[in-house]
């Protein structure tokens, strides 16, 4: 019997990869703990709720902090670089020119899902709780709230997660983490045929 191995990269050769051309330009990719994986489609749902959160923390996060919309953060140690749909960030003097955000300039990473809830919880969750992410909001369009995760742990079975879990409904706030003062209309983000 012979055993196979997938092959993993470390994001040095995921880089590499890409600057070869290696992939198409219309390929949606991240790297996952050393597994280049492919992206879900975005639904109309996902698109929507995208679009109205990406208007409002704009307005809220002006000149306070740095807003990322679906691009990289390096997890090094994880031999990850996912693509977050959103991410607060620190200001950098740099403005992330030399290097994509590290775990210690994350303020809030947000993922928003619809068919990719169980990714986002079973993969992404602990791997942002390893990396050491002190806040992470998933928009679970499936059942329409925001589950709010804060407190990274690494439970006795090794297995890592966040100590606390908070639901929010669609027609409440919420502070943003660190701005304790930029209160989040949930109202105005979570897609609403009645708007």
């Amino acid at each position: 019997m012979t055993l196979t191995t997938a092959k993993r990269f470390t994001i040095e050769e995921y880089h590499r990869l890409t600057e070869l051309g290696f992939f198409a330009a219309s390929d949606r990719l991240e790297l996952i703990r050393g597994e280049i994986v492919n992206m879900a489609a975005k639904g109309t749902a996902h698109t929507t709720c995208c679009s109205n959160l990406l208007e409002e923390l704009a307005l809220l996060l002006a000149g306070k902090a740095k807003l990322r919309c679906q691009d990289p953060i390096t997890l090094p140690n994880h031999h990850s670089e996912p693509e977050p749909d959103f991410t607060i960030v620190q200001k950098k003097a740099d403005n992330y020119l030399l290097a994509h955000p590290l775990p210690a300039d994350i303020l809030l990473i947000v993922e928003i899902s619809d068919s990719t809830l169980k990714y986002d919880r079973e993969i992404k969750l602990p791997l942002y709780a390893e990396a050491g992410i002190t806040n992470y909001w998933l928009f679970n369009l499936v059942d329409n709230h925001l589950e709010v995760y804060s407190q990274p742990l690494q439970e006795l079975n090794g297995n890592f997660t966040y100590r606390l879990k908070e639901i929010f409904l669609p027609n409440q706030q919420i502070a943003l983490p660190n701005f304790s003062d930029l209160l989040l209309d949930l109202s105005k983000v979570f897609p609403q045929l009645d708007r």
